[in-house]
């Protein structure tokens, strides 16, 4: 299941990729990356989203051919 939900009570975005287990997370800043136990995305988290946009953060995405 698809999901995109925003906290406004903390501030966090939350975008779940998938209905997979989750294995492990990293933190990369302001961005919480969980991955499953294949490494495939789960769920990104988004914290401080209002500080995050005003900061004009660049959000680098990559697709695999």
């Amino acid at each position: 299941m698809k999901r995109i939900r925003y906290s406004r009570d903390v501030d966090a975005l939350l975008i779940e990729l998938s209905d997979e287990p989750i294995a492990y997370a990293e933190d990369e800043g302001s961005l919480i990356i969980h991955y499953s136990p294949s490494g495939e995305v789960v769920t990104i988290e988004v914290l401080d989203v209002q500080e995050f946009i005003a900061k004009g953060s660049p959000i680098e995405v990559g697709f695999e051919t």
